[in-house]
């Protein structure tokens, strides 16, 4: 699927964006393993959530959907049926490291395995600490790279500083530790994204944080509940950068989620000089969400990097776009993790917008952009990479002439409606 993009000429009305990616995975896998039921409101129904979902079915967990509501009817790891085929994960990182934490407790063998890019994605930053744990771990074809062939049971507790800010990695220790004797404490080098932490609380867990600690008391027992999924900050996104730098726009985007370890772009394009506000703040299971009021703006370029860096991790493609448009020099530093995400995105960023005529450099950890840019349509790849399709498709319509993304199928794994949205909103 290739998408064709011309410039628009306004960015007006009102919007909402599809629930939470990382919480809709959390909500099915936290919901899988508590008792009674747990009913789940806005659940994003993205491939990458599809995965999440076929992955638990197989393992005998019950879930449906009845009106707007998804129900899972949890059931304890120790009694996942055995499957004797492997548990495909498809092309979510989200899916494949947090189920090999959450599996490590159960008694029976599994395989895990994915698509040919989440092949290519590094496995040993969260096989590591759970063989520390105690689980039987093998690597099938290469080592640190799926498949992956585990074995759990008899967990303990570890004390382990994480190598780098991951908030997949620490998921999967959590959800380990859940299920192990005695206390598991997680160091974290910076603060990452703690949706686990608030949803396992939210479900009557204990999971304790103390500046950059985690405390997890062990043989715990969760309780399902009902939740509600708030829009995704990562795909507002592209919609907030492109109503910024389309000029005369004004957009509102309804029910977003604001939790504070996601919200570094609203900072980071505020440092910018970004007319970003907003409103109707509220809280649901532990959520902060609201309303966010975007009006166009003259946007000045800045210095990403340190502590701010987990807080925008996945919103670095549009951050760039953005960079592309405003004046002066934007930096953007400390952000390596963007090499083995689904495809290497500092590379992918670099490469396609300097085919627009970006002044856009790579660095070892990041980029370093020059603007303002008169960006020009032209073909352009997704690298089968659905954050670098959809920032790719903001670029093309602020560029002049025609923009074409190739292979942006992709976006289906995070925004089925991202087209249609889209159109809706642009003129």
């Amino acid at each position: 699927m290739n998408i064709v993009v011309n410039k628009v000429h306004k960015v007006l009305g009102k919007t909402k964006v599809p629930g939470d990616k990382s919480i809709s995975h959390r909500s099915i896998m936290i919901g899988s393993i508590s008792k009674g039921e747990t009913y789940i409101n806005n659940l994003l129904l993205s491939d990458d959530v599809k995965s999440t979902i076929n992955c638990f079915e197989n393992l005998g967990v019950f879930i449906e959907r009845k009106n707007n509501y998804t129900i899972v009817k949890g059931l304890s790891p120790k009694k996942f049926k055995i499957y004797n085929k492997k548990l495909d994960a498809g092309n979510s990182g989200t899916t494949a490291r947090l189920l090999l934490g959450l599996i490590s407790g159960s008694n029976n063998g599994y395989c895990f395995t994915g698509d040919s890019s989440l092949k290519n994605r590094p496995m040993k930053r969260v096989t590591d600490p759970l063989i520390k744990m105690g689980a039987d771990i093998k690597f099938l074809d290469n080592e640190n790279l799926l498949p992956i062939a585990i074995k759990g049971g008899n967990l303990k507790g570890i004390t382990y500083r994480l190598p780098v800010a991951s908030a997949q990695v620490k998921s999967a220790i959590i959800l380990a530790g859940l299920q192990a004797q005695g206390t598991t404490v997680i160091e974290e080098p910076k603060i990452s994204r703690d949706h686990t932490e608030i949803m396992i609380n939210y479900f009557g867990g204990n999971v304790k944080k103390i500046g950059n600690c985690i405390n997890v008391k062990g043989e715990q027992s969760l309780i399902g509940d009902e939740v509600f999924i708030p829009g995704d900050i990562s795909s507002a996104s592209f919609f907030i950068v492109l109503a910024l730098i389309v000029p005369e726009s004004e957009l509102l985007i309804e029910n977003v989620g604001l939790n504070p370890t996601r919200t570094g772009i609203i900072d980071a394009l505020i440092t910018m000089g970004a007319n970003i506000k907003v409103i109707s703040e509220k809280i649901a299971n532990g959520e902060k969400y609201g309303d966010i009021l975007v009006k166009s703006s003259k946007l000045q370029g800045t210095t990403i990097e340190g502590n701010m860096i987990p807080r925008l991790i996945d919103e670095i493609p549009i951050l760039a776009v953005a960079a592309t448009i405003a004046e002066g020099k934007t930096i953007i530093k400390n952000a390596e993790e963007l090499k083995v995400k689904e495809s290497n995105r500092i590379k992918s960023m670099v490469n396609e917008l300097k085919k627009m005529g970006s002044k856009i450099e790579e660095t070892k950890d990041g980029m370093i952009i020059e603007g303002p840019t008169k960006l020009i349509g032209t073909t352009v790849e997704s690298n089968g990479d659905h954050r670098i399709a959809m920032a790719m498709v903001i670029a093309g319509m602020v560029a002049e002439g025609h923009t074409k993304v190739l292979d942006s199928e992709s976006i289906h794994i995070s925004f089925p409606e991202f087209e249609k949205t889209l159109k809706e909103i642009t003129k």
